[in-house]
């Protein structure tokens, strides 16, 4: 991807390496990474009243926070016996530092500049991390889930094929357009703030969409 290249940090598909014994992935929860980041953080507006949860951060080479996500609603669990209407109701809020080209923080290198596609990329491959077809075994998944990676990433890069529709939706109170998509795992959205500092994604399953707002998240302890 041209100006992705899937992020040019570390990436964030899966929130861990490891599961507790319920099948919810043992993610790094503390508060520490998020507060080293240089931009703010989002997440749903005022207007959700449920659970929030921290997941986890993505960094670069040189350990500089580059993008992040935050979680709304039901914790999703990653059996993949769990289907139909058992599945949790979610959505997740991926924040993305916005740059340009940039050095390496060692002077020996350049970091790719980060879009609207950067965050797309993020959402579709985290939604991915916690969907899978029942039927698979772990022998498959990993071939399942690297091709289905791979088919998010192009889909990304393609913001204006036919796979998007747009939608307009509340960022800190004013309306801004997103890319949107819907797929039988659930669905990914990607804009920009109006003040273009950073990137947002966002994807979910059993919330709708098109009733989402976003805003700067005050004191991001309270997700803790």
């Amino acid at each position: 991807m041209e100006t992705t290249s899937r992020v040019g940090a570390q990436a964030e598909p899966t929130p861990s390496t490891t599961s507790t014994s319920e099948g919810v992935p043992g993610a790094r929860r503390t508060v520490d990474g998020y507060l080293r980041a240089p931009f703010p953080w989002y997440g749903l507006d005022e207007a959700f009243t449920g659970p929030r949860w921290l997941m986890q951060v993505g960094t670069a080479a040189d350990g500089t926070v580059q993008h992040g996500s935050t979680g709304h609603g039901e914790e999703p669990s990653i059996r993949p016996e769990v289907v139909g209407p058992e599945r949790c109701r979610f959505a997740v809020v991926v924040t993305v530092a916005a740059h340009p080209v940039r050095r390496t923080g060692d002077g020996t290198g350049v970091l790719d500049a980060t879009n609207v596609s950067s965050a797309a990329w993020l959402a579709g491959s985290g939604l991915l991390a916690y969907t899978w077809p029942a039927q698979l075994d772990h022998t498959l998944r990993k071939e399942w889930l690297d091709q289905q990676t791979e088919a998010a990433f192009e889909l990304a890069d393609d913001l204006e094929g036919p796979d998007w529709t747009t939608l307009s939706l509340p960022v800190d109170g004013v309306p801004q357009p997103f890319h949107y998509r819907e797929s039988e795992f659930g669905w990914v959205l990607a804009g920009t703030t109006a003040q273009g500092d950073v990137h947002l994604g966002a994807y979910g399953r059993g919330m709708s969409a098109y009733g989402l707002g976003f805003s700067v998240i005050a004191d991001i302890a309270t997700y803790a």
